[in-house]
């Protein structure tokens, strides 16, 4: 079924960036990791279970938070990390509405 309405420029914008935060295969790893452990990890947990250095995963941290797809949490000198569930359950209908078959929604 095809949608009547259209994507706006702000639509468009949101949704490119949730692609290039999604266009990284370590950003995708660490998604994975986080949603199969179904729990807050902190930095030094990930590192220990990726092959890259902790300058490395802090960063694609900071990134996938900035689109939301994690949401990060100060405890003490630490901070954990979360998949954002609520908003990747809305990358479907992203992708839907680009392709015509849903109205836009947002994360």
């Amino acid at each position: 079924m095809k949608s009547t309405g259209s994507i706006t420029d702000e639509q468009a914008h949101t949704y490119a960036t949730w692609f290039r935060a999604l266009g990284d295969p370590t950003r995708v790893r660490l998604l994975h990791l986080l949603a199969g452990a179904g729990r807050a990890m902190t930095v030094g947990e990930l590192v220990a279970r990726v092959e890259v250095g902790q300058s490395t995963v802090s960063h694609h941290l900071k990134i996938l938070a900035e689109v939301r797809f994690v949401l990060a949490e100060r405890r003490g000198t630490s901070t954990l990390y979360a998949v954002n569930r609520a908003c990747l359950s809305v990358f479907p209908r992203a992708v839907r509405s680009i392709m015509g078959e849903e109205e836009p929604d947002g994360c």
